[in-house]
């Protein structure tokens, strides 16, 4: 996900996007655990997705 596409989301789906992606990457980490991915890098992907959400978030914190 690009950051232009997160600054045309809206605030509370941003919020429901983030808390997916943060299920999402916990599930995948225990699937991996168990038995191993076919695509590990999609953990790498995830992590970064969701970092950057995070940031949008603070930055429209900062921004009011």
């Amino acid at each position: 996900m690009k950051m232009k596409e997160l600054h045309e989301l809206e605030t509370s789906a941003l919020v429901e996007k983030l808390e997916s992606a943060e299920a999402s990457l916990n599930q995948m980490k225990l699937n991996h655990q168990i038995t191993p991915l076919e695509n590990p890098s999609q953990i790498k992907s995830t992590r970064r997705d969701i970092a950057r959400m995070k940031t949008e978030l603070r930055q429209r914190e900062l921004n009011k």
